[in-house]
Order: C-alpha cells, then sequence, then structure tokens
C-alpha cells in the first residue's frame, strides 16, 4: 500500500529505489553483494486497477562475479501485454565497508538548516508524497555536503523488516538534496537516473543517518548508517535527470532518457554504402549507412 504514497506528477510512480532494493535482492541469491551500475530507462506507472508482473533478470557469471540484471514489468489488465524494460546493469562481488563514519552525530561544525515546509515546496515541484515518503526529519550543512535524518513512520516499522532497505526511507533520504541544493526556486522534477557502486552493508533499518555530497554535475555520492551509525548503504554515484509530466502522462514504454539524433545535411554528390554487421534473433539484420563524400 505504501507504494500509493509516491505520487510524481499525478502519476504513481514505482521509486527508483524499488528498482535498486530489487537488485540488490536478485544479486543476494547468486553471491553478488553490490550493484555495480544500474541505469533506469523507463518509468514504471502502476494503474489505477490491477496489477504489474514484473520480471528480474540475472545474466551468466562471466567468470570474474559479474552478472548483468535487467528489470521488466508488463500491466496485467492490458488486452496486448507488453513487457516494458525498466532497468539494467550489473551486479559484482566483493564489496567493502564505507571508509567515512557517521557515529559522530550530529557531524561535528555542521549547520543546522530547516526542514519545516520541506514538503509544501517538494508539493510545489511535483513531488505530491504521502506519509510513508514524508520522511525527512532533520537537516544540516557543512561546506557542499549534506546530512540528515530520515524515519519511516510508526506504522510502517514492521515493514523495513521485510527489505534490504526499504525503498521509502531511501527515496526520503535523497530528499534533503531535493530542497537544499542550490536550486530550491527551480520548479523543476527530477529522478534518478544511474545508480553506481551501491552496496547494502546492513538490512531492516527504520530510521537513518544521511551523508549526500557533489560529485559532479547532477552527481552526488550518498553514505547510509542506521540511528546508531553503523553502515547500512553506500552509493559511489547518482546521477539525476529532470523529467515532465508529458513523460510520465504518456504512460507508454517509452524511455524517459535517451539519445536524441540530430538530422545532418548529406552532400549531394555522397555515395551511400550499406555494411551489415550481423543477423539478430527473427532474422532481422543490425547494421550502419556510410556515407563517402568525394574529396
Amino acid at each position: 500500500p505504501w507504494l500509493a504514497d509516491h505520487d510524481v506528477l499525478g502519476s504513481i510512480l514505482f521509486p527508483g529505489t524499488g528498482f535498486v532494493e530489487l537488485a540488490i535482492r536478485a544479486g543476494d541469491q547468486v553471491g553478488c553483494d553490490a550493484v555495480e551500475e544500474l541505469t533506469l530507462h523507463a518509468p514504471l506507472i502502476l494503474p489505477e486497477r490491477g496489477g504489474a508482473a514484473v520480471q528480474v533478470w540475472l545474466g551468466a557469471d562471466d567468470g570474474s562475479g559479474r552478472r548483468t540484471v535487467a528489470i521488466h514489468s508488463r500491466d496485467e489488465s492490458a488486452a496486448e501485454p507488453v513487457w516494458t524494460r525498466h532497468a539494467e546493469g550489473t551486479l559484482v562481488s566483493g564489496a567493502g565497508l564505507p571508509a567515512e563514519s557517521l557515529a559522530e552525530w550530529p557531524p561535528p561544525g555542521a549547520t543546522p538548516t530547516t526542514v519545516d515546509g520541506a514538503y509544501e515546496l517538494l508539493l510545489e515541484r511535483g513531488y505530491h508524497y504521502g506519509p510513508v515518503f514524508q520522511g525527512l526529519k532533520a537537516a544540516w550543512t557543512s561546506g557542499e555536503s549534506l546530512y540528515a535524518e530520515v524515519s519511516l513512520p510508526e506504522h510502517a516499522h514492521a515493514d523495513a523488516a521485510r527489505y534490504g532497505l526499504h525503498p521509502a526511507l531511501l527515496d526520503a533520504a535523497m530528499h534533503v538534496a531535493l530542497i537544499d541544493d542550490g536550486s530550491s526556486t527551480d520548479e523543476s522534477t527530477v529522478l534518478p537516473f544511474s545508480w553506481n557502486d551501491v552496496a547494502l552493508h546492513a538490512a531492516g533499518a527504520p530510521a537513518l543517518r544521511v551523508r549526500i555530497a557533489p560529485s559532479g554535475p547532477n552527481t552526488v555520492t550518498v553514505t547510509v548508517a542506521d540511528a546508531e551509525g553503523q553502515p547500512v548503504l553506500t552509493v559511489g554515484s547518482l546521477v539525476s535527470r529532470p523529467v515532465s509530466q508529458e513523460q510520465l502522462g504518456s504512460g507508454g514504454p517509452e524511455s524517459l532518457f535517451e539519445i536524441a539524433w540530430r538530422p545532418l545535411a548529406v552532400p549531394a554528390d555522397a555515395v551511400a554504402e550499406q555494411h551489415v554487421w550481423g543477423e539478430l534473433p527473427e532474422g532481422e539484420l543490425t547494421g550502419a549507412v556510410v556515407f563517402h563524400v568525394p574529396d
């Protein structure tokens, strides 16, 4: 039921943190303890009625302990259900404990910042979060780093034990970056796009301490500990991208983030030559067209 609390721009959206949970859980089955990379391609918008079937596929071990992972879904009520790819990436083994500790709390030298009205601000930016996702309780800043305390509401604590890290709680851990990232007056809505070097160190926490630090454009590192400061989860880098209501409202399988092809004018005297690289299943061919332009 808590999924209904994740309303983004008017759509009940399966959270990106849910895909991370699925990938981590799949890795547990085959001895992979880290998500090397997980890229989100298309949103999983939950139907108003009925359900969505989800498949998580793991590839074979490549000999080094690395496996591919892909997550698809289909609307069970559709007349002709089509599987949509939502996320894909790689799983690995050999994750270590984080070097940074959040045992000292509040962080020494950090400046408290108010979180009053945080969810009213996020509502204006398109995040219509329900109670289970409204977990931000306190926040601090130290240089470019953001720190926060987040927790699930009391009635959801029992649910925390069912997950490696409850997706609503991990989602709430990111909210401090949405309200205090230097763009609090920006009306844009952003969603996770690429998770990299994600490792779960402990399971079932109902409350967290969080550190978020910028590491590049639209990119942050995330360190998560439990209420006593013990390591829970680390994210080497998380890249986010803006999303529009039109993209979510389409309800189709189109990718949210994709390469934009721009046409180029071809000289009139260019000669086209097709090169076929290989044959795909069902007889389809993959190839390219190369234009040779005379000197």
